[in-house]
């Protein structure tokens, strides 16, 4: 049977494409197997026992020594650095001794061996001596350590005499040294220099022939040393010839037939024939022939030079080695032909270049089968003589060589040499993983754990060394196969890492740019391959985003970036951003198709929500962008930015679908009350929105994207605002419903004001969550949202005022009984009727002081509100960042406020003379409805209302004053009208103006108008709720002074002055009662230090107080007063807050100052009063009340008013009429023409203007408005009206008081007309007043309702 016949069975499918006959490759590949069998020791020649007589026994053993032994210090004199070992070694070497000292290893079965190796494993088990060499991991030193132990072991073996153990020690370092090269065999990356410094050492310790020992000496050791040296001859038997074996079985060759085979390439494969291939290799190099290498193969001078050097030295060294094991090729070469003898260099280029582990094709060469052991003595090279080769030299001593041929003249080599070793590479994987996926391979059989056995490792190394393939060929030849098996799915994803871990290392020894060109565009051909396939591979995976996991790439990640970081794809003409974008492309379209399919599922499943498939698709792509973004935080491969990608897909599409569906959108959220889309999900859907564009913005800044957040949004925010303002009538009237006006907390207030407050905040929380794109947007939604804010305070104030004037003047169940307003009051009038003037005390209601407290409470929480909503910087917004003006089509607004001061002269509609009315007014438009109404004013013809509304214009408005007088049944009667025109161009210079409004009938009404330009923002609209609050606060406080002021004015009369004078002591004063009384309410108010002395003119002598009245006969006549105060103060101090107490007493005590200054003068006028001066004891009389009423507000620092606010200006203003009343009339008139003159050259020229809603916007601007307004009556002190005013009791003084009136009238109106003019400039200057049209003509009186 032929050879061929027997290789026919390889798979032809993992055949090379560079084909190469299989009978020539196994062919080439026995005569390298034959060679490493001839290669093996031969024992040379027994030389003659010299005779004993001749020596003694110390000679005999110092000749033994120097003819076979040299000393540790020659096996490392030749001066090189230590190399050093893998940190796996002590393990490995620590579980070999361990089976040699056990007796398991059959190779070291000596006894003195074993004992030897048992110490030294006793050794490396210490610790300190495996930090030692862990931290050095020098090969020497550990070899020392061996030797020095084997000494002290070897030097106390008695059957070891004399120097005995020198020659035995000599044999121990040498079996160490094997063991060591063992051990290499199962450890990963071991450096190339490791292994071929141990081969140097072993050649240097191979021990002589073995001889007779002169000493008699027959140790087990020695003898079993040299039956394995001397004992076996060359023989040509195949089973004796392990290498052939191994390549029989690659080929399935059968004994016989490779008998032949070696007999036939026996007669011409010798090692003579071996040596003349390495001749013409370095002849070749000389000549600059193609094989192996010549100067053109390589990039750079550097590079050939590099390799030449290396390469002329490992040549050097196998003709050396070649002839160490076999001196009978020296006899046929000259000494001075072969080179001087070399180390093995670290970077030596082949045999002994990587891992000498079992499963490493790039272990030592030499095979663990063949001994070692040729003596050194019979070279005729010295060993202790090696040194560093001389490249140079090494052509010119091959030129004496003449047999010797430039070209490809080789008996090892065959003729592709590249193309051989690849073949074999392949048949011996193949071979491999076939015997890996045998049958016959049981689940606990040990198999190798790489790709290739030992036995092919060796024969691949072998054939290497003989072929002359370099290291840089070797790994990229394996990559090479690797990758094609892997394609084919032969071999797992493992081994590709694995094969590129090799090309790492070798680069790292020998730098691509010192490779051969070839090896290079091999290398890079390969790479570009491994590109192509795991890029594909990468494109398929990514099918599984957005649930891709990093071990999902990560194997093809680490190969990519290896070969794409060796920057050899450019070589290949691998467009690597081309194929990144194919990649970029797949990621794209994966992405689609996974939100399309996503989409389509969320709205298939029913419901009517339609935002909610986009809400839940938002949350989505949210978290699949953060957990690829966890997953993966760096590009792949530096380009591939997965989450980027996916998101510049994903969110248009999504836009896309939401602009879609906006209509529909839009519909289903304003469909009824309870709409298909809530507005809350509407707003989840904005926040979503407006994160995706922030991540698109983040995660695609080159990246463009259309979409209007703003303008897709802002309808839903508008209607929604329309409809929060159209719920804050339920608001208010269910929190006032849900209210009993019970005080809750230390504030005082109810919980109508909270609830309410708590609904408002609701809307301002939920415009603050938007955090809308648009600053200049956001403030013109929270614009409206304070107008609706206000409209919502405004109507929480009428509601509390409608409901505490019923409190205040409650209606009777039926009007059988005509009541007024309260049972005293209609007393009151009935004893009036009776010519009585007796009022009954009113009494409070802890509700109403509820009722007070919660609009107090109210102005601190739309404070709050003010700050929450930040409404200074909207307005900053607003006016920083509005969009130009277009052309106003619409006509400005302007808020007029119109003041319903007082009125006088009213006529009684019946013909009783003492008949009073009860009056109120209303404010109608030129329709007839009514725009306003102010409260009812009882019993009286002067009534002040002193009540302010708002009214807003857009043009000219005629309004009718209607004075009314109200009826307990029927139609309330018309006491008077009047007409006023509200024109923007009469009151454009926005000053307050008083304005006497003659009535129809008789009497007249004082309006006090002003205006103001209507804004659309925040600080106006807060201003306007503001100034709601204050007037309601204002109206209700004077209620509970008009309460109040009958009761004090009926005590505080003229008649009770007349009464108490006129009577005397006896009967009806009880003095201990009034003392009581006294120290009761006053506590230690007399007495005070605090009076304010009068100052009495010089020309007036020291008044006499009165002896028949004392001070507690004065205090008596005004105890009902003290009574009245006791029983509804105590109720108002206990209900009513801190804030709003101070606010009611201080009020009290402005009524009680003006009745006292009614008591002493009458208001001011042109017109003489029927009023006469109270008598110099009355005046007494009237002041000591004052002090006594002062007193007891204070009541020594615990009452209700502090000190400076009882004794405030006006206070000041009355005591002041003690000075003047006396006076005579002349003195009267100088003092006031005096005083009138420095008051009108001190007052300011210009009249400030009205106070606008501006000033009302928050507590800080009112407090700020409220201390000017201080300020400024601080300065226009004067008491030149009070002088007028008592002016008015004294007769002929009527045209007095009329000239000064009219001059300061007269010079008033000249500073306004001035003012005017000057406003009306600068109004001009900047822009042209718009048009106003011109007023219109009254309208006919409308039908009164």
């Amino acid at each position: 049977m032929s050879r061929r016949s027997y290789a026919s069975s390889m798979h032809e499918r993992r055949g090379s494409r560079f084909r190469v006959s299989d009978e020539e490759l196994m062919n080439f590949v026995l005569r390298v197997a034959l060679l490493s069998y001839q290669m093996q020791p031969k024992p040379a020649e027994a030389a003659p026992a010299e005779p004993e007589r001749d020596k003694d026994y110390s000679s005999r053993i110092h000749g033994a020594l120097s003819s076979s032994l040299f000393s540790i210090g020659d096996l490392f004199r030749d001066g090189q650095k230590g190399v050093r070992f893998p940190k796996d070694l002590i393990k490995v070497l620590e579980q070999k001794l361990q089976d040699i000292a056990m007796g398991k290893d059959a190779a070291y079965s000596d006894q003195l061996t074993r004992r030897t190796m048992a110490v030294f494993y006793g050794q490396v088990k210490d610790e300190t001596f495996r930090r030692q060499m862990k931290e050095n991991r020098k090969i020497e030193e550990l070899i020392l350590m061996f030797a020095t132990n084997a000494t002290n072991v070897l030097k106390k073996e008695p059957t070891l005499q004399g120097d005995g153990w020198k020659v035995e020690l000599n044999n121990h370092i040498a079996q160490f040294v094997r063991l060591l090269r063992d051990c290499l065999r199962h450890i990963s990356h071991v450096s190339p220099e490791l292994t071929a410094r141990l081969e140097m050492y072993t050649a240097k310790l191979a021990p002589a022939q073995s001889t007779q020992s002169d000493s008699g000496y027959d140790s087990a050791s020695t003898s079993n040393r040299d039956s394995m040296v001397s004992s076996k001859r060359i023989s040509m038997q195949v089973n004796d010839m392990p290498l052939v074996q191994t390549a029989a079985r690659l080929f399935k060759l059968p004994i016989h037939v490779v008998q032949k085979e070696v007999e036939d390439l026996a007669t011409y494969c010798t090692e003579k024939a071996a040596l003349n291939d390495l001749k013409t290799c370095l002849k070749n190099i000389n000549a600059g022939a193609p094989f192996p290498f010549r100067r053109e193969d390589f990039e750079s001078e550097a590079a050939w030079q590099y390799w030449r050097t290396l390469e002329t030295s490992h040549l050097s060294q196998l003709m050396v080695v070649m002839v160490q094991f076999n001196p009978e090729l020296a006899k046929s070469t000259p000494s001075e032909v072969l080179p001087q003898p070399v180390n093995g260099r670290p970077g030596s280029l082949y045999s002994n270049y990587t891992s000498g582990r079992p499963d490493s094709f790039y272990a030592a060469g030499s095979s663990t089968q063949r001994h070692a052991s040729v003596s050194s003595r019979h070279s005729v090279f010295s060993m202790s003589g090696l040194g560093p080769s001389d490249p140079e030299g090494v052509p010119d001593a091959l030129d004496g060589d003449e047999e010797i041929q430039v070209g490809f003249h080789f008996t090892y080599i065959p003729p592709n040499p590249r193309k051989y070793y690849k073949r074999l590479l392949e048949y011996c994987i193949a071979a491999d993983l076939e015997a890996m996926l045998s049958p016959a391979v049981g689940d606990d059989d040990e198999v190798s754990l790489g790709i290739l056995s030992p036995p092919h490792i060796e024969l691949i190394n072998e054939c290497a060394l003989r072929w002359r393939i370099g290291q840089p060929y070797r790994v990229a030849c394996f990559l090479d196969i690797v990758r094609q098996f892997y394609e084919r799915n032969e071999v797992p994803l493992e081994c590709v890492p694995e094969a590129l871990a090799n090309i790492t290392r070798v680069t790292s020894e020998i730098e691509l740019d010192k490779w051969a060109t070839q090896d290079v565009d091999y290398l890079a051909q390969i790479y570009g391959g491994l590109f192509s396939t795991f890029l594909s591979h990468l494109y398929h995976s990514l099918d599984g985003i957005p649930h891709l996991k990093q071990s999902d790439v990560a194997p093809y990640l680490s190969i990519l970036e290896t070969v794409r970081d060796s920057g050899l794809l450019e070589r290949y003409d691998v467009d690597v951003s081309a194929r990144l974008a194919d990649i970029q492309g797949q990621v794209r379209d994966v992405s689609a198709r996974y939100y399309a399919q996503k989409m389509q599922e969320l709205q298939a499943a029913p419901g009517v929500n339609r935002a909610l498939p986009l809400l839940l698709m938002t949350d989505e792509i949210e978290k699949n962008a953060k957990l690829l973004d966890k997953r993966f935080p760096e590009p792949i491969l530096g380009q591939l930015d997965i989450v980027s990608l996916m998101l510049e897909v994903q969110i248009p599409h999504f836009l896309m679908d939401l602009d879609d569906s906006k209509k529909r959108l839009f519909e289903d959220s304003m469909n009824g009350p309870t709409p298909d889309v809530p507005i809350q999900d509407i707003f989840s859907l904005y926040r979503r929105t407006k994160t995706l564009l922030g991540m698109y913005k983040a995660f695609c800044p080159n990246g463009e994207i259309q979409f209007d957040l703003g303008g897709f949004f802002e309808p839903y925010v508008r209607q929604w605002l329309i409809n929060t303002d159209n719920k804050t009538t339920q608001w208010v009237q269910a929190a006032i419903a849900a209210d009993k006006f019970q005080a809750e907390g230390d504030e005082g207030h109810s919980s109508s004001i909270i609830d309410l407050f708590d609904s408002l905040r609701s809307p301002i929380q939920v415009l603050q969550d938007l955090e809308w794109i648009d600053e200049y947007q956001e403030a013109r939604f929270f614009t409206s949202l304070s107008k609706t804010i206000s409209k919502a305070i405004n109507q929480y104030c009428a509601t509390i005022e409608e409901l505490f004037m019923a409190e205040m003047f409650p209606r009777p169940t039926d009007y059988l009984q005509p009541q007024k307003s309260s049972a005293w009051l209609e007393k009151a009038k009935q004893l009036a009727d009776r010519g009585e003037k007796k009022v009954e005390a009113f009494t409070f209601q802890p509700e109403s002081c509820v009722k007070l407290n919660n609009i107090e409470a109210a102005r601190r929480l739309l404070d709050n509100m003010y700050a929450q909503m930040e409404a200074d910087k909207k307005m900053e917004v607003l006016e920083n960042s509005a969009p130009p003006v277009p052309e106003k089509v619409e006509r400005d607004r302007f808020l007029f406020t119109v003041k319903v001061a007082i009125a006088e002269g009213l006529v009684p509609l019946d013909s009783s003379p003492s008949s009073r009315l009860d009056t109120f007014v209303t404010l109608s438009d030129e329709q007839g409805n009514r725009l306003a109404k102010t409260r009812t004013i009882y019993e009286t013809l002067s009534p002040r209302w002193d009540e302010s509304f708002d009214l807003s214009v857009d043009k000219p408005l005629w309004i009718m004053i209607s004075v009314r007088d109200r009826a307990l049944v029927g139609k309330h009667d018309t006491v008077g009208r009047a007409y006023l025109c509200l024109d923007p161009k009469r009151f454009g210079d926005f000053l307050t103006h008083d304005l006497w409004m003659d009535l129809d009938t008789q009497g007249r009404i004082l309006l006090r108008v002003s205006m103001e330009g209507e804004k659309d923002d925040l600080q106006f609209y807060f201003g306007r709720a503001f100034r709601s609050l204050k007037r309601s606060e204002n109206d209700m406080v004077r209620v509970f002074i008009d309460k109040m002021s009958p009761f004090i004015r009926q005590c505080l009369s003229r008649n009770i002055l007349k009464a108490l004078i006129k009577s005397t002591q006896s009967g009806s004063i009880d003095y201990n009662r009034a003392l009581g009384n006294v120290t009761a309410l006053f506590g230690s108010a007399l007495g005070s230090k605090d009076d304010v002395q009068i100052p009495l003119p010089q020309s007036d002598k020291p008044r006499i107080k009165p002896e028949s009245l004392t001070d507690v006969e004065i205090e008596q006549a005004i105890v009902p007063l003290f009574d009245f105060f006791d029983a509804n103060l105590s109720t108002l101090n206990t209900y009513l807050s801190e804030s709003t107490k101070d606010m009611v007493m201080s009020r009290v005590w402005k009524e009680i100052l003006n009745v006292i200054e009614g008591l002493l003068i009458p208001p001011l006028s042109d017109v003489q009063s029927d009023m006469k001066p109270l008598s110099d004891k009355e005046v007494d009389i009237v002041f000591k009340w004052l002090k006594f009423l002062r007193d007891y507000f204070y009541a020594g620092g615990e009452g209700p008013i502090s000190m400076e606010a009882l004794q405030n200006q006006k206070y000041r203003d009355v005591l002041s009429i003690r000075l003047y009343y006396d006076w005579h009339t002349d003195a009267l008139m100088e003092e006031c023409v005096r005083m009138m003159q420095h008051s009108l050259r001190a007052s300011p020229s210009i009249k400030k203007r009205a106070k606008s809603v501006y000033q009302q916007r928050n507590l800080g601007t009112i407090k700020n408005r409220k201390k000017e307004k201080q300020q400024e009556k601080e300065k226009e002190v004067s008491n030149g009206e009070t002088i007028l005013r008592i002016l008015r009791m004294r007769p002929n003084t009527s045209d007095f008081i009329a000239q000064q009136l009219q001059a300061m009238t007269s010079l008033q109106a000249e500073r306004d007309a001035r003012q005017k003019e000057v406003e009306k400039r600068k109004l001009q200057r900047p822009r042209q007043q718009p048009q106003i049209p011109p007023v219109p003509s009254i309208p006919p009186v409308p039908g009164v309702p």
